[in-house]
Formats: C-alpha cells, sequence, structure tokens
C-alpha cells in the first residue's frame, strides 16, 4: 500500500465498500436450494479454480470458473453463488501461486468478485420477466466479464502506468468470446436440468477442461509472440548499445552522458504518461541522438572553447545525419523524429527546421531538456560542470524558451532523485571499451605499395552520411597534417609555399595570396596562381577593398568579387577570370598579421565548411607567420638600420668590397659619396630626439628616391649617409651633390618649419688602381669634412654681416 498512488489507493476503497454493500445484500436476501446441489457446483468450481492461466503483460491470471457463477446465477441465488465465488477465488489466489498475495489483493480480489457477481445477478433478474431467459443469461455473462476484468484493469494500469484502454484490450478482452460460449452452455444445462435433472450439470466438466486448453493454447501462442518481440526488442537494444559504444569511440565524454540522458528521459516520459511506443523510441534515441556527430570532424568535438559561427553550422549537421543513419535501422517505434529534432527550441529558434510547441514531438522535448541539464552538469572540453542546482536554474529560466514547461516542471520536481537513480545505474553498468589505442604489430604493405596518390578533395560532398563520415575524417587528417607542418620552418617563404601545396586538398582554389600588415596597408608576400603578377603588385590599404575589409573588421569575407581590390583592375588594359575569393584575417598574438584570400574562376564557388577550414587553421597560419617575420627581423637587424630601414655600416663596407672587386675584373669606376647634415644637433637640441628621428627617416626615403635602382644607400651611422654609385661619372657627380643638399634642406623645412639643415657631402672616385674599400671611404669622408667646414666658414660670414648691419643701424638711429 505504501508504494501505491492515491489514486489506486482511492479506487481499492471505492472497490471494497461497493464489495462489503454487494455482500451484505447477498446475506439479507438467503434462501434455502438443494444442499447437495449447491456443494456439487462448489466442488467443481473449487477444481475449475485451480486450472488457471497466467496473463500476458501483466502480474495477474485467470480462471474458468466464470462458467460456474453463471449456473449458480441461474440455478443456485445470489447468496449461494456468492459463496461458491468467495471460496473460488481464495483458491485461485492461493493455489499453486508463485508467491504469497498481500492482504490488500486478496481483499481486492474477493470485493471486484462480489461485485462482478451481483451485476450479473441483477442483469439477469432484472430483466427476466421481460426477455427469454437465455437471452438474459449472455447479457449477466456481459455484465460478469465488465464487472470481473474492469476493476483489475484500472488497478493494474493506476500501479504499473500503462493505458487502461490498452491493459483491458489487450490482457483481458481476447477471452470475451469464452464468457458466451459460457453463458450458450450454461444455457444448455439449465435446460437439461428442466427436464431431467441438476446432475446432468456434472457433463459441464469436459467443457471445462476444453476451455481451460483453449486458454492455455492461445496465451501459449501470446507468450511465444511476446518472447519473439522481447528478443527482437533486446537485439534492437544491443544494436543500439553497440552504435552508442561506436559514438563514445569518438567522444569519450559521451557514453556516461548518454546513459544519465536515458535515466533520466525515460523516468520523466513516464510521469508525462507518453505511449510505449514514445517511450520505446524515446529509449533508444537517448543512446543515439549523438550519432550524426561521426560526420563531424573531431578537431570541432573536442574544440576547448568557444565554436565560430561557421565551425556551428558544421556542427548543425548531426542531427539530420544521425536520423539518416538511423533510418537504415527501420525501427519499429518512431526514433528518428526524435534524434532529428532533439535541438529543436519551444519557442521556434531552434534547428534544423524551427519547429515551435506541441510540434516538436514529446520524446524530442523530453530529451532536449534532460540532455542540457545533463551537459551543464557534466565537465566539457570548453568549461567546467555546473552544480547541478544551478543548471536546474538554467533550465528553469529558459522555460517556456527553449524547453516545453510541462518537462521542465517534471524535472524540478524530481531532479535530485534522478540525478540518484543515473548515478546507481551508472554503476550497474559494466562498460565495454573499444580497442582504439591499441597498436597492430603484424600485416606487411599491400601487393601495390601504400597509397601516394592525391587524395579526394575535401570539398566535394556526398549526399549520403557515409560519405560525410568518411570526408570528416579525411578533412581531420589532412588539418593535423598541415598544422604539424606549419610550425616546421622558420622561413616564411618555405612556411607559406607548404600552405600552398596542403591548402589545396583541403580548399581548392585556383590563386592564393597571402598578404601581411605593414603599417596601414597589407602588401603582398605570397601570391601563387592564376593573374599572380596582377595579386603581387598590390598595396591595399587597410579597410578598403575585400582583404582589407578583412583586415580591419577581423572577419572573413565568402564568395566576394577580387575585382574590388584597391589597384587591381585599374588598368583597363588588365582581364581577370576569377569570380569568387575566400579571405579569411590571420590573427596572431599581437592582432590581425595579414590576410589569406583564396580565388577561383567559378561564381560563388566557396562553401561555409571551406570557411570553417579556413578559420581551423588561421590561428597556427598566423603565428607561424609571426615567428617567421620575427626570424627575419632578428637576420636583418644585423645588416639593416633599424630607424631607417637602410643597410648600416657592416652591409655596406661588405656590399663596397663586393663592388671595388666587380670594377677590378670589369674594369668598371665606381663613385662613393659621403653625406653628413649639418645642423641636426640643432634640430634635436631644440626639437627634441623624436623629430630628429622622423628627419633621419625622411631624408632617407628621400635619399632613395632620387638615387638609381642599382646604387646603394647605406646609413654609416648618426647623421651621416653613404652612397655607392656604379658607374657614375665624375662629371654628374657635383649635380648629384646638389640634389643632396637641396633635398636636405627640403627636409628640414618640412620636419622643422625652418631653415635649420643642410648637407655636406664628400666624394671619392675608383676607377683603377689597387685601392680598397676604407682607403676610398676615407678619402670621401676627409672631402666630406673640407666641405662642412667651407659651409661652417660661409655661416659665420653671414653672421658677421648680419651683426654689422645691425649694429650699424643701431647708431644711426
Amino acid at each position: 500500500m505504501d508504494r501505491l498512488t492515491m489514486k489506486a489507493r482511492a479506487f481499492i476503497g471505492v472497490v471494497v465498500l461497493s464489495g462489503l454493500l454487494c455482500a451484505t445484500m447477498g446475506v439479507t436476501h438467503w434462501k434455502s436450494h438443494d444442499t447437495v446441489q449447491f456443494l456439487c457446483y462448489l466442488a467443481v468450481a473449487l477444481i475449475a479454480s485451480g486450472l488457471k492461466v497466467s496473463l500476458p503483460g501483466v502480474n495477474g491470471n485467470m480462471s474458468v470458473n466464470f462458467l460456474f457463477v453463471l449456473l449458480g446465477i441461474q440455478e443456485l441465488g445470489l447468496p449461494q453463488t456468492l459463496i461458491m465465488g468467495t471460496l473460488a477465488t481464495l483458491t485461485q489466489t492461493f493455489w499453486n501461486s508463485r508467491r504469497k498475495p498481500q492482504f490488500v489483493q486478496v481483499v481486492f480480489n474477493l470485493s471486484s468478485m462480489f461485485v462482478a457477481v451481483t451485476g450479473a445477478y441483477m442483469a439477469y433478474e432484472g430483466l427476466l420477466p421481460v426477455m427469454n431467459p437465455r437471452a438474459s443469461l449472455i447479457l449477466a455473462a456481459c455484465a460478469y466479464f465488465i464487472a470481473n476484468t474492469l476493476p483489475v484493469a484500472v488497478i493494474i494500469s493506476l500501479t504499473e502506468k500503462k493505458p487502461l484502454q490498452k491493459i483491458w484490450k489487450e490482457c483481458y478482452f481476447w477471452s470475451f468470446p469464452y464468457y458466451l460460449v459460457g453463458a450458450g452452455i450454461a444455457g444448455i444445462i439449465g435446460y437439461m436440468n428442466s427436464k431431467v435433472g441438476w446432475q446432468t450439470s456434472l457433463v459441464v466438466m469436459p467443457f471445462i477442461y476444453i476451455i481451460y486448453r483453449s486458454y492455455r493454447l492461445y496465451l501459449g501462442k501470446l507468450e511465444d509472440e511476446k518472447r519473439h518481440v522481447e528478443e527482437m526488442a533486446s537485439l534492437h537494444l544491443r544494436t543500439i548499445e553497440s552504435l552508442a559504444l561506436a559514438i563514445e569511440a569518438k567522444d569519450h565524454t559521451t557514453h556516461d552522458h548518454l546513459q544519465r540522458v536515458r535515466v533520466y528521459a525515460l523516468e520523466v516520459a513516464k510521469d508525462l504518461n507518453v505511449t510505449d511506443d514514445e517511450l520505446e523510441a524515446l529509449r533508444a534515441a537517448a543512446l543515439l541522438h549523438d550519432i550524426g556527430k561521426l560526420a563531424v570532424p573531431e578537431h570541432i568535438i573536442n574544440k576547448p572553447g568557444r565554436l565560430t559561427p561557421e565551425e556551428f553550422e558544421k556542427m548543425k549537421i548531426h542531427p539530420i545525419v544521425g536520423a539518416e543513419i538511423l533510418e537504415q535501422v527501420k525501427f519499429p517505434y518512431p526514433v528518428c523524429p526524435i534524434v532529428l529534432s532533439h535541438h529543436e527550441k519551444y519557442d521556434g529558434t531552434g534547428y534544423p527546421h524551427g519547429l515551435t510547441g506541441e510540434n516538436i514531438p514529446i520524446g524530442a522535448r523530453i530529451l532536449s531538456a534532460v540532455d542540457c541539464l545533463d551537459a551543464l552538469a557534466s565537465d566539457r572540453q570548453y568549461r567546467r560542470a555546473m552544480p547541478l542546482d544551478d543548471a536546474m536554474a538554467v533550465l528553469i529560466e529558459q522555460s517556456g524558451k527553449s524547453f516545453d514547461p510541462r518537462v521542465v516542471a517534471v524535472l524540478q520536481k524530481r531532479y535530485r532523485e534522478l540525478e540518484r537513480m543515473a548515478q546507481a545505474k551508472a554503476n550497474e553498468i559494466n562498460r565495454a571499451k573499444l580497442s582504439t589505442e591499441t597498436k597492430v604489430e603484424r600485416g606487411v604493405a599491400p601487393a601495390t605499395g601504400f597509397e601516394q596518390s592525391r587524395p579526394k578533395e575535401a570539398g566535394v560532398t556526398s549526399g549520403d552520411f557515409l560519405s560525410s563520415i568518411a570526408s570528416a575524417r579525411q578533412e581531420a587528417q589532412m588539418l593535423f597534417e598541415l598544422s604539424h607542418d606549419l610550425g616546421n620552418s622558420l622561413s616564411l617563404n618555405e612556411t607559406l609555399s607548404l600552405l600552398s601545396v596542403r591548402l589545396k586538398r583541403l580548399v581548392p582554389y585556383d590563386a592564393i595570396a597571402v598578404y601581411l600588415k605593414q603599417d596601414d596597408a597589407l602588401i603582398p608576400e605570397f601570391v601563387n596562381g592564376d593573374n599572380f603578377r596582377l595579386f603581387s603588385s598590390l598595396r591595399i590599404p587597410i579597410g578598403q577593398g575585400l582583404s582589407g575589409w578583412v583586415a580591419q573588421n577581423s572577419k572573413p569575407i565568402v564568395n566576394g568579387n577580387p575585382s574590388v581590390e584597391p589597384g587591381y583592375l585599374n588598368d583597363p588594359t588588365k582581364f581577370s577570370t576569377l569570380r569568387s575569393a575566400l579571405a579569411v584575417p590571420l590573427s596572431g598574438l599581437n592582432g590581425v598579421a595579414g590576410v589569406l584570400a583564396l580565388y577561383r574562376d567559378e561564381k560563388d564557388a566557396f562553401n561555409q565548411d571551406d570557411v570553417r577550414i579556413l578559420l581551423a587553421i588561421s590561428s597556427k597560419l598566423a603565428i607561424s607567420i609571426e615567428n617567421a617575420l620575427k626570424f627575419r627581423l632578428a637576420e636583418d637587424s644585423a645588416t639593416v638600420d633599424y630607424l631607417t630601414g637602410l643597410p648600416n655600416a657592416r652591409s655596406m663596407f661588405i656590399h663596397l668590397d663586393q663592388e671595388i672587386a666587380r670594377c677590378k675584373r670589369t674594369n668598371a669606376n665606381l663613385t662613393l659619396m659621403v653625406c653628413d647634415l649639418d645642423g641636426f644637433k640643432a634640430v634635436n637640441d631644440r626639437y627634441g630626439h623624436l623629430e630628429g628621428n622622423k628627419v633621419l627617416r625622411r631624408f632617407a626615403e628621400r635619399l632613395k628616391e632620387i638615387c638609381r635602382e642599382y646604387d646603394y644607400v647605406a646609413r654609416m651611422g648618426g647623421d651621416e649617409f653613404v652612397v655607392i654609385a656604379p658607374g657614375l661619372l665624375p662629371t654628374a657627380v657635383q649635380q648629384k651633390i646638389q640634389v643632396l643638399e637641396q633635398i636636405a634642406q627640403e627636409v628640414g623645412r618640412e620636419i622643422t618649419g625652418e631653415d635649420l639643415l643642410n648637407a655636406s657631402v664628400g666624394d671619392a672616385y675608383f676607377e683603377n688602381g689597387n685601392v680598397d674599400a676604407e682607403e676610398l671611404l676615407c678619402e670621401a669622408d676627409r672631402r666630406m669634412y673640407v666641405t662642412k667646414k667651407q659651409h661652417h666658414n660661409v655661416v659665420r660670414m653671414n653672421r658677421s654681416v648680419l651683426n654689422f648691419s645691425s649694429n650699424a643701424s643701431t647708431r644711426v638711429c
């Protein structure tokens, strides 16, 4: 009684009270009949009560003593029939019983029998004056069948939480024809009794046995069918367990999650009174709802952080692929709709179809809520587990939005109890682990050797789920190899060349360009494929064009127009066949380092999978580029001046030695000029060293502009610069010196706004001889100081003249 629900207790009370009333009514209407006849009927009824069969699917049994109840109603009367029914019921309850019945069961069985016998008697006696006695007997049999089976079916439905209609139909309604046959037999016996005597009733014994054997044969067939169904269900369940184990082989955090979700989901479904088919479908779907993740690359599933929009788009295919896989199993219950819809949300914001409210299958609504609850309360790669109470609070907050309010209400009421049940179930399960870590040592290469051909392009898609799984595996392997190789070299050119080869297997393209960020522009560092000369000449301002926008906003662009790149097709004579562009930012440790752009000659040639793949490697590529640039900078710092970007003194001496050696071999000439900025100290003193640095950088830029492409411009140190001009004749040197003096004055005015700067230039000419680099440089340096002294004398003379004029003017006044 402690485990019975309030409804079950109330119903038992009603039946017991009704039985007591019926028994009281029978006792108060006692009539005397033939005692021998009564005892004979009682003996045969007790024997018939021992001929009982177990009912299929429920905890109950049934006998053929109903025939003597009908005989008693017809021949004896209500009191004797009640006594006969009482003893027969007790015999059926205790005789060869597998387990001792409880007191409440005995009382309920007796009470329901009192009600059934009284109802049948009233149906028989109440209509007897106006109906044929045989028809009244059939009506009594119908009344007895209903009153005898329906209360038992109701209490079974309340205690075992099964649909009443299904229990009554499957467990009892099949016996209704036997009650009608029993009414016919009772009618025949009654007719014979009226003609010969009641002793003819004994001929009913063979009929009793025939009915009993019919019961046994029919129920035996039902039991065989039930056993077959159970075996098939067990086979399906083992298949489900094996598929769940396949999921575990890919994601080791999934198995416990699946088992726990199944416990939660089934208990919630029982509380919501779902049908048996829906319950079985939910049992399977709880284990298999994530099987579609076999088609999602592992680097996305196991990513220790938030997914990008492109990665989430790939993740969203798993309900569809899962449903396609399970369609091949041909489940006898609706598993596929649950798996397909388990990420739908109650308010219609879920995926894949955006279903709302009751349009979502009840199994999917249950699974969605319990799946979220257990996921929040479990450790994941991207976050730690939440306390169970906090996880439940999240579900309550989303009630009516993401989740069905009825499901959330059940979980809120029972989640602690369900958690204990899930933990107990987990301790019982003997998990079978797959040998995924085993290394097989035996076996030789195939007869034709290991495959060396290029694998199938990952961009090719297929409609079936097997291709999706194979593609995901291939993509994961290629991404692993590419990521591993990107960090193997510090040479930027080698790194980008390797990228162009490996990436084409994952994302087909006709041209590739890697732009690096320099100041406020993108400069092409590596270009390969169609129209590489056009791309190599670009200088893309940040924020302009396709790649400039990607660099500024740090977001990818898919299927953009390549012709919008600044300078790409400004020349009307240029023509491009490229129609699609895919550009992603290369975000490193110091922000956006550049942009990776792929181009195709087809329109809208790239898809979201291509974006996702590029984003998966972009951070690794950006870090590799940053490392290569740092290595290049370290190499350049030994030969390049940091402030101006010109070669330093060490590099200049090496180059000058090489030029002198070349001139000696070819009998060529060479001019060396040394330039010193006059007035540079005044700039530093008056405006600070930062302005002085601007002067040096600007002068270096202008110096390179006026020199020829093959001239060599270097910074000696401080404010001294050197120009090595092969083939420059002495007649052109003076003109070059005047230009140098002019740009020094212009730079001074540009930076400071005053005429503070000038240039002193000394030159040395090499034609033939044994002069080395140091001697040639000393000669040019000596002449530079001579020029500087001349400039200094001119400045002093000009200042004396100005002072004399000023004093004279004062005296005149």
